[in-house]
């Protein structure tokens, strides 16, 4: 079973569209484990470590990702834990985003982004063909 670990990194108080993708990826069959609001890297590191996920996504629409995105995936490096994708969503610039992924963010999905494509790409992510 894929699972998959859903963080709100920072100070941002809006998780509407990151609990619309825990529970897109729930229906679809993944265990889900949501942080919850105002989650440092550490922690979302440390739960996606713990729990044994294969896929952490994070979401922000604060501004803060290009602090935050780079440090998640520098922590999973330090702790040998960097076979664990990264996909990021929220408010990111064009710009940004193309950044975030340079660095090592497996895809950056923006608003509007269908729900049926973030399952099926990470379902690919984590080795998971598409189901018919």
């Amino acid at each position: 079973m894929i699972r998959v670990l859903v963080g709100k990194p920072g100070l941002d108080g809006h998780d509407r569209g990151a609990k619309i993708i825990a529970r897109a990826l729930r229906d679809s069959g993944m265990e889900v484990i949501y942080t919850g609001l105002h989650q440092t890297p550490e922690m979302i590191v440390d739960a996606a470590i713990q729990e044994d996920v294969q896929v952490i996504a994070l979401s922000t629409l604060s501004g803060n990702h290009r602090t935050v995105f780079p440090r998640v995936l520098e922590l999973l490096r330090e702790n040998h834990a960097d076979g664990i994708a990264v996909i990021g969503g929220g408010i990111i610039p064009e710009q940004d985003a193309a950044e975030l992924t340079r660095v090592g963010v497996k895809r950056i999905f923006g608003p509007g982004t269908d729900t049926r494509e973030v399952v099926d790409y990470v379902r690919s992510v984590a080795g998971v063909e598409k189901r018919s």
